[in-house]
């Protein structure tokens, strides 16, 4: 089975060459289009999602020796959250090359960060089934190498922070609220306020609610150490 030309385009993104092509076929069909292929990216999915554990697990522990599991384990769950997924397969332009069910194409599919994240693990286990886990882990940690460097940074909790400071003062639980939402359904924009008992407060916007709170109580936090 011969790959499409932005499925050959995108593999050169991806650097890597399969030797069984249909594998990148699966890896790339989203599950609209299950009921006129033969297999959509689910079962590929699932496999990659532990690859790329293993994978982030790796290179976390082996980057710092002496950093103890309480310090590995946030930055594990920001390396292989989805929106980090997702983050990866904007940058290799993955959503350009997937293959999915005309109204998941019209509802802005190719630009969802659970469909993008759910397809990068997909092509993970597609290589680890053409080549093997030590293939596939050096993709994993050549694509991932920015965020792996910064994965102190990128593991700051700042709802825990914003939380423990507010438990350290005697306050109350930060509250958070959807203030706004705008743009198209397939593509909203989140705006979280986060306030607390003194009165202070800020807001913040992302494409998803979490990463909204997130923002907000980083710069909540920001206010509270100037």
């Amino acid at each position: 089975m011969k790959p499409s030309a932005e499925l050959t385009a995108f593999s050169k993104r991806l650097g890597y060459d399969f030797q069984k092509p249909e594998l990148l076929i699966q890896a790339m069909t989203h599950s609209s289009l299950s009921s006129t292929t033969r297999g959509d990216n689910q079962r590929f999915e699932f496999l990659g999602d532990r690859v790329l554990g293993l994978s982030i697990s790796d290179a976390l522990f082996h980057k710092d020796s002496d950093a103890s599991e309480g310090l590995l384990a946030p930055r594990f769950n920001a390396l292989v959250r989805k929106e980090t997924c997702a983050e990866i397969a904007i940058e290799i332009k993955l959503g350009e090359a997937l293959k999915m069910g005309r109204s998941e194409m019209l509802s802005g599919g190719r630009r969802k960060i659970a469909v993008l994240g759910d397809a990068m693990e997909a092509v993970i286990g597609a290589v680890y089934l053409d080549a093997g886990f030590e293939i596939a882990r050096d993709m994993v940690i050549r694509l991932w190498s920015n965020h792996i460097d910064n994965a102190a940074h990128d593991a700051r909790d700042s709802k825990t922070i914003l939380q423990e400071w507010a438990q350290a003062k005697k306050l109350p639980t930060p509250k958070y609220i959807e203030v706004d939402r705008s743009g198209p359904d397939h593509a909203p924009i989140f705006t979280i306020e986060v306030s607390i008992e003194t009165g202070q407060s800020a807001k913040a916007q992302a494409q998803s609610k979490r990463a909204a709170s997130q923002d907000a109580a980083a710069d909540l936090l920001g206010q509270l150490e100037s």
